[in-house]
């Protein structure tokens, strides 16, 4: 994920410290032929499979977010439907040190245009999976996809029992 200016900025002032940032995931979904799909991004960090998701900037809204990360790194147009859940994820230490902790606003959008591709280099893949047949990916954002999927109609709040 390439750091906004703004976290470069704090960075300078608090080095490796933790900073608490809020974050936004868009999870996006559209009716296949054969069914409900899912489209996630393979990241060129570590290689894993996720929902497309970012940094809130500065004046942002976290859903404005969650459209602006779609098409920066998966090349797609999406519509949010609703937010589905609000939690804080474990503190995220990256390879340089950094550690950081989001307040992460997961969104289910509805795909709209585009086909989808690595479009910032955030990613190496972007593709569809049927919403039944989804890859192995790290635990926060399979659950981020389940509570998707769930479509529930309150938004969860919190952590999800484990």
């Amino acid at each position: 994920m390439a750091m906004p200016p703004f976290v470069a900025d704090l960075r300078r002032a608090v080095g490796h410290s933790p900073l608490w940032l809020s974050g936004s995931t868009a999870v996006i979904v559209r009716e296949g032929e054969s069914g409900l799909e899912v489209l996630l991004v393979k990241r060129s960090d570590d290689g894993a499979w996720s929902s497309v998701c970012g940094i809130v900037d500065p004046g942002e809204e976290p859903g404005d977010a969650a459209v602006r990360e779609a098409l920066e790194e998966a090349g797609v147009v999406v519509e949010v439907e609703r937010l589905v859940w609000m939690s804080v994820t474990d503190l995220v230490t990256y390879l340089n040190g950094d550690q950081t902790q989001y307040i992460d606003h997961t969104f289910r959008c509805r795909w709209v245009s585009g086909d989808p591709f690595p479009a910032d280099g955030e990613a190496v893949e972007a593709r569809w999976f049927a919403a039944d047949a989804l890859p192995d990916m790290p635990r926060v954002h399979a659950e981020r996809v389940q509570v998707v999927l769930e479509d529930r109609p309150e938004c969860r709040l919190g952590r999800l029992a484990r």
